[in-house]
């Protein structure tokens, strides 16, 4: 009856089912696409087929995802040996892992895994050995972690990881490019003449437009050369990822780009029927996301990575992807596996994303729990970038040096002179700053190895918070009490519960971004008219 009733209600029905999935998880403390993983599972079960809007939403929405990274990413950060390297050996190791568990539980014989042999399980290995590129650069996102130091590696992880699952597809589904991909080589040519079109597209809809056009006819162009569109559409972003307007680029897609993958996560809970032994050996393989943050950590701190750095990014790279769905789709159709393999992959994706909510949600209280213990693992030789930090002399710190901090920065050098420094966790814009003449450094005062890395010896007494996310603003502000930082502290907030928050931390003085832009601008006009 809820079936017909679902059925009947058409595009409408999923939309409010998925709305009240949504909203209940979210409730609960978990992001909200479980709840849409799990609607998608319940209506599979009263046999609800999916239609013709989730999977075009699906597809556009994962586009527009890929689209969105690529505006974030810059081609040399691949060729960093913690990046590939890692990348590699993880993919290496997670699949030997993998194949001896399945060989182990068909021996045993486990219903589904006992008609493996050696080169279906390496398949169903090599499946579940991607991260999910849905779920870490939302987590990212919504803790503003996606340019930070363990953020960055995590998505250069990712990227090659969709590397060799494109590699994947062109040798086993048929996607052999043909004579004419080479004709993509002109896009590098081109890139001035898209810069430029960025430059005097505005800010409205015609920004928006924009961001559709190349993202989908991206991945159009690379589709009829026989190449994955998935990746046109990531290399369409990249082309972008050094303009100054990238970051304002990846903005403008956000909202549209999650309601997009509403669609998605509702498709992988419809791509097959549930059943009690898919449940099972989803259950069995689970346990395998501790081999796979303990991989990546041991490799993380083998390649010089700070263990918090190391343990962050492997918390966030420990799921199992949606990339894995689709190698496991491919094998169904060539016929190398049974089609109950989609729905235990699907279902040990969701279950993933469940266990490893919580651990996302509290990562750096992870690591400050035990961080003696993790900072056992490091190598005394650390990255270049990862050296001590001299602040002798300085009496004023501002963190965060986008828009609001930059003009933060330049009121105290009138009124410090030069004992102002700035911290950003973004090396691109350390070089735009220190290229301006700013005295600025790569830094993040939610990192508790930031303040590891701190000489002890400093007269700083002022710091200010110019960070846009409240929660690594109350992070920062928890990690300068652990410091043993008895200076002042001023934070920006956009909202008036925010102001509260950041009071209850501990700020001696919030500024609200809204509510103060409307005195200051009058307050400007009277001085002019004044004057």
């Amino acid at each position: 009856m809820l079936a017909e009733w679902i059925n009947a209600g058409g595009d409408i029905s999923w939309i409010l089912f998925a709305f009240m999935t949504g909203f209940i998880a979210s409730r609960m403390g978990l992001p909200p696409l479980i709840g849409y993983l799990v609607s998608g599972f319940a209506l599979s079960a009263i046999d609800v087929k999916g239609g013709a809007m989730i999977e075009h939403l699906a597809e556009i929405g994962v586009t527009l995802l890929l689209f969105s990274i690529g505006l974030k990413l810059k081609l040399k950060s691949l060729l960093q040996p913690e990046i590939w390297g890692v990348t590699l050996a993880n993919t290496v190791l997670i699949m030997l892992v993998v194949m001896a568990a399945l060989m182990t539980l068909a021996g045993m014989g486990m219903p589904l895994v006992r008609d493996l042999d050696t080169q279906s399980a390496a398949m169903v290995a090599f499946a579940l050995s991607f991260s999910s590129t849905v779920f870490v650069v939302k987590v990212l996102e919504a803790r503003g972690e996606i340019k930070s130091v363990h953020g960055g590696i995590a998505i250069g992880i990712l990227v090659m990881q969709d590397v060799l699952a494109v590699v994947f597809l062109a040798f086993s589904a048929g996607y052999v490019p043909s004579i004419w991909a080479v004709v993509l080589f002109l896009l590098i040519p081109l890139r001035g003449q898209f810069h430029r079109l960025l430059d005097r597209v505005g800010h409205g809809e015609l920004l928006l437009l924009l961001g559709f056009s190349l993202s989908l006819g991206g991945a159009l162009l690379f589709e009829s050369v026989g190449v994955k569109g998935d990746l046109g559409a990531l290399i369409m972003g990249m082309l972008f990822a050094s303009h100054a307007r990238a970051t304002e680029f990846a903005k403008s897609m956000l909202g549209f780009k999650d309601i997009f993958l509403v669609g998605f996560f509702l498709s992988v809970g419809l791509s097959g029927q549930f059943s009690m032994d898919a449940l099972s050996v989803a259950l069995v393989l689970l346990p395998l996301l501790v081999a796979k943050v303990v991989l990546f950590f041991l490799l993380f701190v083998g390649s010089k990575l700070r263990a918090r750095n190391a343990l962050l990014a492997s918390v966030s790279l420990t799921n199992f992807s949606e990339f894995g769905l689709i190698v496991v789709a491919v094998c169904v159709s060539k016929g190398w596996l049974a089609s109950d393999w989609l729905v235990v992959v699907a279902i040990v994706l969701a279950l993933s994303f469940l266990v490893m909510s919580p651990f996302n949600a509290h990562q750096n209280r992870l690591y400050q729990a035990r961080a003696a213990f993790w900072r056992t693992f490091e190598r005394e030789v650390k990255l270049p970038w990862d050296n001590a930090i001299d602040l002798a002399g300085m009496r004023v710190a501002v963190f965060g040096m986008g828009r609001v901090g930059s003009g933060a920065y330049s009121k105290m050098v009138e009124v410090y002179g030069d004992s102002v420094v700035g911290f950003d966790y973004d090396p691109d814009t350390v070089a735009r700053q220190r290229n301006n003449g700013c005295r600025v450094m790569q830094g993040n005062p939610a990192d508790a190895d930031f303040w590891e890395k701190v000489e002890s010896y400093h007269n700083v007494e002022l710091v200010l918070l110019a960070t846009p996310n409240v929660e690594a603003n109350v992070e920062a502000m928890e990690q300068l009490r652990l410091a043993g930082y008895n200076g002042s502290v001023a934070a920006v907030a956009h909202f008036p519960d925010e102001e509260e928050v950041l009071k209850k931390a501990g700020v001696d003085a919030v500024f609200n971004i809204y509510a103060e832009a409307g005195s200051g601008f009058a307050n400007h006009v009277c001085g002019v008219v004044n004057a």
